[in-house]
């Protein structure tokens, strides 16, 4: 069995990576060390940064993830101040800013950036994106974050309507998890 730490004090995303390479031989272990995010103009950036400063403190086999929510309607907002935007307004802040908009124009994508890195080798990017719109109000009590109000292209249900299991198959983490499983095959 393979041990992975992933660095994230995000309790669902460690459930939901947990879920995924628990099928896989990994066991995921959480480490909340923590990494300065940077200000960037890309969720690369910011988890390449990420990566290079968490090598220099461990010397393990590691996953770390940065993912946001792009809305087209925002010009992109928040994009890679997501989780910055969530602390500050969540969902119903965005939900304001989004107040009158038509539905139709309520277009969104979720987008994670998970990154591998081995010992003594460079960072490996594995990207995964979600189409979908936001919602006009709150939905469903699972999940994290905006999944409240984030209806996948298709889905009459938000990701917080959706157990795991269900949102790991579309979400842009599960594509991105998905890439990681199949990468750690070829290893």
């Amino acid at each position: 069995m393979r041990t992975i730490y992933f660095i994230t004090g995000n309790m669902g995303k460690f459930e939901e990576a947990k879920s995924m390479l628990s099928k896989v031989n990994v066991r995921l272990i959480q480490n909340n060390l923590g990494y300065p995010e940077i200000q960037a103009d890309s969720l690369e950036d910011v988890a390449s940064f990420g990566a290079k400063y968490i090598q220099k403190k461990i010397d393990s086999t590691f996953i770390l993830e940065d993912a946001g929510l792009f809305i087209e309607n925002l010009n992109g907002f928040p994009g890679v101040y997501s989780a910055y935007v969530f602390y500050s307004i969540g969902c119903s802040g965005i939900l304001k800013l989004l107040d009158g908009v038509d539905t139709d124009l309520r277009i969104a994508r979720f987008k994670s950036v998970l990154t591998l890195v081995e010992p003594d080798k460079k960072p490996r990017f594995l990207i995964g994106e979600c189409g979908g719109k936001i919602s006009t109000l709150e939905m469903g009590n699972q999940g994290f974050g905006y999944d409240p109000i984030f209806l996948p292209n298709g889905k009459t249900k938000t990701f917080a309507q959706m157990d795991i299991k269900e949102k790991n198959r579309i979400s842009h983490r599960g594509k991105s998890l998905k890439k990681l499983i199949s990468l750690l095959k070829d290893i």
